[in-house]
């Protein structure tokens, strides 16, 4: 579990693959509050040479985390977070740092000073690594490191909202590596670069590139195809799994400000006759100064145990325990045949448009209901308030509800900056699973309260 369940969400690949200086600027703070409510541009003017910038931060809390079973091995640690960023521009930014917890008290017999759980694993050793990039979105190579938050691999229909966090004593970091050569597009991925866990890869190709040489509009016409495989050997031992899926997207209404697209796709698992699903469905993006705006809808079918989202916002705990009556592990669990409905939305509002990666608002979306009346759900929103001096953030997870053996979860963090923005007071909460050794998910909950300090240059 990493000190503030919801920070990670601030840290996307699509935050990290572009420039850290937004994050140095909400750091930093005064400059950007003055600026904003002087009604001028907060963004710095990009001199022609290299600059760099840095911010160090330390966090020292109080975290407590108590189990919801009545087994009473409640456990309360001193928590202190040093934090590293350095931004080399577009194309280099690296954010190193990790939480360090010293016991309080709790633990049971033998319990050392230090929370073994965070650090008795190679894997474990990559949450010191939160942000490590080379190469931008505008380059035709680009590598990231860290953790992966909401992740969607291109198309989404194998990998999307997932979250290589969700187990609370597994800390890996994953990899991102994009390319583009003329009209082919590809992004790897790796969930855990320390450890045989889940990768996976999809190839894109712009047809109309192919058919008719350089086109005006890059993407119009698209055919993707994409695997995942999870070796299930990191972060606790699980059924390994392969699914497969082929897209195509066609741009229907393509403006320097909003898209249009339709989309479909079929899929399976290889190896596993009659496991196969097939999705329709469409896309609006808006993008303006002050708004980014993205949206979902699809129709789907599954049949023989496929269905699109496998690697989803709860697959690291559902690799263990699927959500249902079964108590089985999702690779091997049964999934009704039947149709769904997914929607997904994602929200960024700035009234100041300084183009960094703080907005106003900030929401993220989705759903699907199954014909067979099981209902998903996950979705976060971070807001900022008087003059960006507080921020509140929601996360919540529910899985199968309206069944038996349905999942949730939740959590909660509110920073409240003070005395010019360099010192701020924080307090997050919520709820956790557990997986165990023997493959069964063991419900607690976390509490925190503490202080930080930060500095940019």
């Amino acid at each position: 579990m990493s000190g503030h369940p919801l920070e990670a969400y601030m840290h996307s690949k699509q935050s990290t693959l572009t420039t850290l200086l937004p994050l140095l600027l909400m750091a930093g703070w005064v400059s950007e509050v003055s600026a904003s409510a002087e009604g001028v541009d907060p963004s710095p003017p990009v001199p022609p040479e290299r600059r760099w910038y840095y911010l160090t931060r330390v966090e020292a809390t109080t975290l407590a985390l108590v189990p919801r079973t009545g087994a009473g091995n409640d456990e309360a640690f001193i928590q202190v977070e040093p934090t590293l960023i350095i931004d080399g521009g577009p194309e280099f930014g690296i954010n190193v740092g990790a939480p360090i917890r010293f016991r309080m008290w709790g633990g049971g017999s033998g319990a050392g000073l230090m929370r073994r759980e965070d650090w008795d694993s190679l894997s474990d050793w990559g949450q010191l690594i939160r942000g490590l990039k080379f190469g931008s979105d505008n380059a035709p190579m680009g590598i990231w490191f860290g953790p992966l938050e909401e992740h969607r691999l291109l198309s989404g229909h194998l990998v999307r909202r997932y979250s290589n966090r969700t187990h609370p004593d597994y800390h890996p970091a994953g990899g991102i590596l994009t390319a583009t050569l003329g009209p082919i597009h590809a992004e790897a991925f790796a969930s855990d670069v320390l450890g045989a866990r889940l990768m996976g890869a999809e190839l894109s190709l712009d047809l109309e590139h192919i058919l008719f040489g350089q086109p005006e509009q890059q993407g119009r016409y698209t055919l993707g195809l994409s695997a995942v495989h999870d070796w299930g050997q990191a972060g606790g031992l699980a059924p390994s799994v392969t699914l497969a899926h082929l897209d195509a997207t066609a741009g229907v209404l393509l403006r320097p400000d909003h898209e249009v697209h339709l989309i479909a796709g079929w899929g399976g698992r290889p190896g596993q006759g009659g496991a196969w699903g097939a999705v329709v469905g469409a896309g609006v993006d808006v993008l303006t100064e002050k708004l980014h705006l993205r949206l979902r809808l699809e129709a789907r079918r599954q049949h023989g145990g496929f269905r699109q989202g496998f690697f989803g916002a709860d697959y690291e705990l559902a690799r263990f325990q699927a959500a249902g009556p079964e108590d089985l592990p999702l690779a091997e669990a049964s999934f009704p045949e039947g149709y769904s409905a997914f929607g997904e939305a994602e929200v960024g509002w700035d009234a100041v448009s300084y183009g960094g990666l703080y907005k106003h608002l900030k929401l993220s979306l989705g759903a699907e209901a199954f014909s067979w009346g099981r209902l998903d759900v996950d979705g976060r929103i971070v807001v900022q308030l008087f003059e960006r001096s507080v921020e509140v953030a929601l996360k919540g997870l529910a899985i199968g509800a309206g069944k038996p053996g349905a999942r949730y979860l939740g959590a909660a963090e509110v920073r409240w900056r003070v005395l010019g923005g360099k010192l701020y007071a924080m307090g997050t909460g919520g709820t956790l699973l557990f997986p165990t050794k023997e493959a069964q998910l063991r419900p607690g909950a976390f509490a925190s309260v503490g202080l930080g300090v930060d500095n940019a240059r």
